[in-house]
């Protein structure tokens, strides 16, 4: 019996020591998983403020992002929005210290909505567009008085204020498709990016990622976003926004120099008097070709989509091109490629027409139907909700959009439904004012940024197989050295 015991024991030894060596691998394995998976979670957030300072108005975004994740993708989120009330800052051009005020409003909002204690390190930045571009090009003095005047007011703020500046149009265009790609996750995916349409009141921008080498320098410009490279085509039309083409269109039906004007990109039964001066008080209507004598002019209606279209193609050029191909006025273009987003006026527009997700033959019948509905019967149906002077506008502004995408862009029946008109992705504005802030705090890294180890699902059911295995080995230790290292008194009878 002593040799039997004396044989077994090697054996129980062995088994006790893979145990043993199974247990405390698994210790070691389930420590370091779970000080690699859960970093310390802490529920901070931090913010940033810009301010869209447009031809037509001013609008204050929040951002807020989780203070411990400012490299990862699409976690930047608005959190706030506030127009300014009145017109943009570049109609403070004869009374600069009111841009200032004017925005006091909303820099109040903007203090209530962020924790106080986070107020000094939030930065706030300020970027004007078309209209600002037009004042400089107008009136240098001027546009510089009213800059100071706004700087001198966010820098008395409790905000971090990281300056106010006329940013370029290409930059504009940039910064566009910058914010619809990161709110879209786009960035270093093999499914590619979203071109980015945006049009206001002064200007209009279009940018995107072209499949052809691009001819002009001047309308190229790189990033390298999540380890991808990128080169895009960008430019911005100046005088081409909405507001501008408007005047640009009026100027041309009023060159002949009479007073009674028949717009057939209004409605049948609208009639208004106007002054020339609203025509001709912009750097953008280059040529006075009217009596100086007449200050004012009727403007009448006539609802004809047809002949509306046919009078906006003339402030385009489309003879003139020196490149392989352009867009109009002698721009080069790239064809257009991939999806779209269309924003901003874009977006408002098609909207209120019902629009945004039809066939272009399809947007041209009801547009035109539109059209022809008399003034009277418009102001009945939308009137209470919308103000006077934009409700007589949607007709040319629609028509304008279509203009400009399918004779302007060279948008085709096909390449029409890769346009998606846009306000918002995932809660947050379509536009340029999150990419400009990402640019300025360098929150889109250049290289990919690093992943968690696994899932947080994974790692649960990690922890759950780990466990089970834990209690398992316990267990056959427990029986183990349980055992009674004899044998039994069975065995010595």
């Amino acid at each position: 019996m002593a040799e039997q015991r004396e044989m077994k024991a090697p054996w129980h030894s062995g088994k006790m020591l893979c145990v043993a060596i199974f247990f405390i691998a698994a210790v070691i394995t389930l420590v370091a998983i779970s000080v690699v998976q859960n970093k310390p979670i802490q529920q901070k957030y931090k913010y940033g403020i810009v301010l869209d300072a447009g031809s037509s108005h001013t609008a204050l975004y929040i951002y807020e992002w989780p203070a411990e994740k400012e490299n990862n993708t699409g976690m930047v989120r608005q959190r706030h929005y506030c127009p300014v009330k009145g017109k943009g800052i570049s109609s403070y051009a004869h009374n600069s210290s009111g841009a200032g005020l004017s925005l006091m409003h909303c820099i109040e909002e903007a203090k209530r909505k962020i924790d106080p204690a986070k107020h000094k390190e939030t930065p706030v930045y300020l970027g004007a567009t078309a209209g600002m571009r037009l004042l400089m090009e107008q009136d240098p003095k001027s546009a510089e008085k009213v800059l100071s005047s706004v700087k001198d007011t966010l820098s008395k703020t409790p905000f971090d204020f990281q300056g106010a500046r006329i940013i370029t149009g290409q930059q504009e265009g940039a910064f566009g498709w910058i914010t619809v790609n990161y709110l879209g996750e786009n960035f270093g995916k093999a499914a590619g990016t979203m071109g980015a349409l945006d049009l206001g009141g002064a200007s209009t921008q279009i940018t995107f990622v072209s499949n052809q080498p691009i001819e002009s320098p001047d309308n190229s410009m790189d990033f390298r976003l999540y380890g991808s490279d990128y080169q895009v085509y960008t430019h911005s039309f100046l005088c081409y926004g909405k507001d501008q083409v408007l005047k640009l269109a009026l100027e041309k039906q009023l060159q002949s120099g009479e007073t009674l004007l028949q717009d057939p990109c209004f409605h049948q039964g609208y009639s208004q008097d106007k002054q020339f001066k609203d025509v001709f008080d912009t750097p953008c209507v280059k040529t006075i070709n009217k009596d100086d004598s007449k200050e004012n002019f009727t403007h009448n209606g006539t609802g004809d989509f047809a002949q509306c279209q046919s009078s906006i193609q003339k402030v385009f050029n489309f003879s003139q091109c020196t490149s392989s191909r352009c867009s109009f006025n002698g721009v080069y273009q790239p064809p257009v490629v991939g999806t779209f987003g269309a924003f901003s006026a874009y977006y408002f527009v098609m909207n209120f027409l019902n629009l945004t997700g039809q066939s272009l033959e399809d947007t041209k019948r009801n547009l035109a139907d539109y059209c022809k509905t008399p003034w009277n019967e418009i102001k009945q149906r939308y009137g209470e909700r919308v103000k006077e002077k934009y409700l007589s506008e949607y007709c040319f502004s629609g028509t304008y959009i279509l203009t400009l995408l399918e004779n302007g862009y060279n948008f085709t029946e096909d390449t029409w439904r890769d346009i998606t008109f846009i306000d918002k992705i995932e809660g947050s504005s379509a536009g340029w004012t999150l990419g400009y802030m990402l640019n300025l705090t360098n929150m889109i890294p250049a290289e990919a940024p690093d992943t968690p180890l696994m899932t947080h699902g994974g790692f649960v059911i990690l922890i759950l197989f780990l466990s089970i295995f834990l209690l398992v080995l316990l267990f056959l230790g427990h029986r183990f050295l349980g055992r009674p290292s004899c044998s039994s008194p069975k065995d010595i009878v």
